[in-house]
């Protein structure tokens, strides 16, 4: 696992005014959660740029806060970005005990390519993004990764059971539950509709067809 670790400073601007912080470099963030008193900080915005890919939300970031004595395991929550420009605005870390168990939605990622694909034409479905896990901090998944090289038909599936957890942890859904399968291609038949006329070629040769019986009778 990384060793992620991050330097937290005071923020005396708050609301609007933290438009100004931005200007001069600087992300606001909000500190909280267990064992520690919320707070609102700041952090250099191109160290944050840095972090944020690597950490997530399911690695933790040893965090500092300027003037306090102790480093904090945090982990990132919500993130806030522009919607136009994607630049980051504002960040959430949740301090956690390492000693108590947690909640938090671990991605699940399908490796390879199904042969159902390949071979016969279908498409993949993933039913379940994500698993909710529970389990020691230091000891949460960054991500569940499942091949589909074995979905050579349209019956087989991939389900929660299938994947391997480590002892100390705990995945919150039926082991039963589907995470992804392969569908077969839909095939459309083209139907005339009742009361649509035949094209005239069609109905020409279908008339021809009816004197000739009658005239042979």
């Amino acid at each position: 696992m990384d060793a992620l670790s991050l330097k937290l400073s005071a923020r005396g601007l708050r609301g609007k005014k933290v438009r100004a912080l931005r200007r001069e470099g600087m992300v606001p963030v909000h500190f909280y959660g267990r064992g520690a008193e919320s707070q609102a900080l700041q952090v250099d915005a191109g160290v944050l740029r840095r972090l944020l890919p690597r950490a997530g939300r399911n690695l933790p970031v040893t965090v500092e806060v300027e003037g306090q004595d102790g480093d904090n395991v945090c982990f990132i929550r919500e993130v806030q970005r522009h919607p136009v420009t994607e630049e980051v605005l504002h960040v959430d870390f949740m301090r956690v005990d390492i000693l108590r168990a947690m909640r938090a939605e671990v991605p699940v990622i399908l490796d390879g390519e199904a042969p159902a694909v390949r071979n016969l034409g279908g498409t993949l479905l993933q039913v379940l993004q994500t698993l909710e896990v529970e389990s020691l901090p230091m000891s949460m998944p960054v991500s569940f990764h499942l091949s589909v090289e074995g979905l050579d038909d349209f019956e087989k599936a991939l389900r929660v059971g299938d994947i391997t957890t480590e002892a100390d942890v705990t995945i919150t859904r039926d082991p039963d539950e589907m995470i992804a399968r392969v569908a077969a291609p839909r095939i459309e038949e083209e139907e005339v509709p009742e009361g649509e006329e035949l094209p005239e070629g069609e109905e020409a040769e279908g008339e021809e067809a009816a004197d000739a019986e009658q005239e042979s009778g």
